[in-house]
């Protein structure tokens, strides 16, 4: 499968949050909604509680809904946060 082309730019684009709740999250991504949403005019997030947690016991089925949960957000980029 071939990856999708490289936004140009955030603008106007609603951006997912997924996060597997390992380190901070919740802090890191008010930062990054912050910071983008000064550069890039009608940026929207969706947040990462809308999609559960990407690591543990409900792994596979968060992963497994992705793709349709991304569409019924209207995502049109993600940013995924993991904890160490």
């Amino acid at each position: 499968m071939a990856l999708s082309k490289r936004l140009d730019t955030l603008a106007g684009k609603t951006v997912g949050e997924l996060w597997d709740y390992v380190f901070r999250g919740n802090e890191v991504f008010s930062v990054l909604e912050r910071e983008l949403t000064e550069r890039y005019p009608g940026i929207k997030f969706v947040s990462y509680d809308r999609f559960g947690c990407t690591h543990g016991k409900d792994e596979a089925k968060v992963v497994a809904d992705l793709p349709s949960n991304l569409k019924t957000y209207g995502c049109d980029a993600v940013i995924s946060g993991v904890g160490c």
